[in-house]
C-alpha cells in the first residue's frame, strides 16, 4: 500500500463492475478502506452485496455536480484519500468517422476525458493533505496507436496520456506520482459488446471478429481485470516509489490495431 497508515483509502471510478471491480477487490483484499462510484445502482447494489466492508456513490463521472457528491461522502466517511484510480469508461460508437453522431463523439469524450479530471481536480487537494499519494489512470492500448472505427474512444485514451504526463509534472514536488495502464482487450462484457458491434458492422461473425483482435498481440490473447488490477497494486506500493509519468501496457505486447482482415 501507498501509505504508512493502517488502512489507505482508495477511490476507484466505476468500481462495480468489469476491470474497476477488479481493482476494487484486489485492494479489499489487502486491507485498503474502498469507495467506489459507478453509474449504475444495481451494479453497486450487487458489489456491495459481495464486497459489504465497502463503500460506495452512484455517479455519473461525466456530471461534475455529482462528482462532488462522491466526494462529500467519501470525506464524511473517511476523512482522507491516498489513491485515486480513474477507470470509469466507455467504448463509445463503432463507426467510420463520417458515420458518428456528434452526441455520440460528445458522450465518449465527457466521460472518458472529462471524468478523469473532474475527479482529480477534486483529489488533489486531499492527496496532498496526506504529504503524498498515487493517481493510476486507466488509459488503453489504443491510446498508444490509431485503431479504425474506434475514433471517439481513441482519441480519449490518446488524452487520458496526456493527462497523465502533465499531472506527474505538476504533482511529483508534491510527492503525488500519477502513471497510466493501458490494456489491451479486457475479457468481460464491454469487449464483447464492441465486437458484437463490429462484427454487424463487417458482415461477420463474433468469432472472427474476437480472432482479429487476438491476433493483434504477440501473445494472441485478451487480458482480464486481474492483470490490471495486479499492475494498479504495483503501481501504488513502495516498489513503484520512484515511478511516476509512466505510460506501462498491459497487453501481450500489441502488435498493431489495425483490425482489417486485408
Amino acid at each position: 500500500m501507498i501509505a504508512e497508515s493502517s488502512q489507505p483509502v482508495v477511490l476507484i471510478t466505476g468500481g462495480a463492475s468489469g476491470v474497476g471491480q477488479a481493482i476494487a477487490e484486489s485492494f479489499l483484499q489487502d486491507g485498503a478502506a474502498v469507495h467506489i462510484c459507478d453509474a449504475s445502482a444495481d451494479n453497486i447494489a450487487a458489489f456491495l452485496h459481495s464486497n459489504p466492508t465497502a463503500s460506495a456513490t452512484i455517479c455519473d463521472v461525466a456530471d461534475a455536480a455529482q462528482v462532488d457528491t462522491v466526494f462529500a461522502d467519501l470525506a464524511a466517511q473517511y476523512g482522507q484519500l491516498n489513491v485515486l484510480v480513474n477507470n470509469a469508461g466507455m467504448a463509445g460508437p463503432t463507426a467510420a468517422a463520417e458515420d458518428i453522431e456528434v452526441e455520440d463523439w460528445d458522450r465518449c469524450m465527457e466521460v472518458n476525458i472529462s471524468g478523469a479530471f473532474y475527479f482529480t481536480r477534486k483529489a488533489i487537494p486531499l492527496l496532498k493533505q496526506q504529504d503524498g499519494g498515487a493517481i493510476v489512470n486507466i488509459s488503453s492500448t489504443a491510446g498508444l496507436m490509431g485503431c479504425p472505427n474506434r475514433s471517439p474512444y481513441v482519441a480519449s485514451k490518446w488524452g487520458m496520456i496526456g493527462l497523465t504526463k502533465s499531472w506527474a509534472m505538476e504533482l511529483g514536488p508534491h510527492n503525488i506520482r500519477v502513471n497510466a495502464i493501458c490494456p489491451t482487450c479486457v475479457e468481460g462484457d464491454r469487449i464483447e459488446r464492441v465486437i458484437d458491434s463490429d462484427a454487424k458492422q463487417r458482415g461477420l461473425t463474433n468469432d472472427e471478429i474476437r480472432d482479429v483482435y487476438q491476433r493483434q498481440t504477440s501473445m494472441r490473447l485478451f487480458v482480464t481485470g486481474e492483470d490490471v488490477a495486479n499492475m494498479v497494486q504495483f503501481l501504488v506500493s513502495p516498489n513503484a516509489a520512484k515511478v511516476s509519468g509512466q505510460i506501462i501496457s498491459v497487453d501481450g505486447n500489441t502488435e498493431t490495431l489495425a483490425n482489417w482482415l486485408d
